[in-house]
């Protein structure tokens, strides 16, 4: 009868077995690796898309509201809706009735901005593009600012002019990182509806 401490022939073969099992979770491990990378741009975007869509249905659903009228002081506020945000890294920004980046080079103070009303559009930092169309009547986005009183008003009627941009060139634009709440109030001003940001 042997001996087990003489039987070596086992102990020869677990340092094999330890290699290939080590090198089968390793293989393992990178195919799940390489599958979560090619899935994870593809959730990315279903999720971005998700809450672009949920923000285009708050909008449209103020157009229909009250407009505060912004030369009045004592005015109520008009219609209000928060939108929540909270998009990935890889998007650059999220822009209201513009497109900050016409010539997708990255840089949103380079160039003219182009004014598309009634469309959200947001870009990714690799300079893709997407864009959502608000379908209905013409929602014109502009910029709020709060003026010494506290009191949002579109920040256009502040500056150098007591006049207003055209509603065709107006817009919004919220620059990475595009998380948080975003408020938007609709207001009037010299009979067109604005949608303007709290922001």
């Amino acid at each position: 009868m042997r001996s087990l401490a003489s039987d070596t022939a086992a102990a020869d073969t677990i340092p094999m077995k330890l290699v290939v099992y080590l090198g089968l979770l390793a293989a393992v491990l990178m195919l799940l690796n390489q599958a979560w990378n090619t899935a994870n741009p593809t959730m990315e975007d279903a999720q971005i898309k998700a809450q672009v869509e949920a923000a285009s249905l708050s909008i449209r659903s103020i157009q229909e509201g009250y407009a505060r009228d912004s030369d009045e002081s004592y005015s109520p506020e008009g219609t209000m809706c928060t939108l929540e945000f909270t998009l990935p890294a890889s998007v650059r920004y999220l822009s209201f009735g513009v497109d900050p980046d016409p010539e997708c080079n990255g840089k949103l103070k380079d160039s003219e901005w182009t004014y598309e009303n009634n469309t959200i559009i947001y870009q990714y930092k690799n300079g893709v593009k997407k864009r959502l169309f608000l379908e209905g009547k013409p929602v014109h986005f502009i910029k709020g600012k709060q003026n010494s009183g506290g009191a949002w008003m579109p920040s256009e009627s502040q500056e150098n002019t007591l006049t207003l941009l055209p509603p065709e060139k107006s817009g919004v634009v919220i620059e990475y990182p595009v998380s948080g709440e975003f408020v938007f109030e609709l207001v009037a001003q010299k009979g067109i509806r604005y949608t303007m940001s709290h922001f």
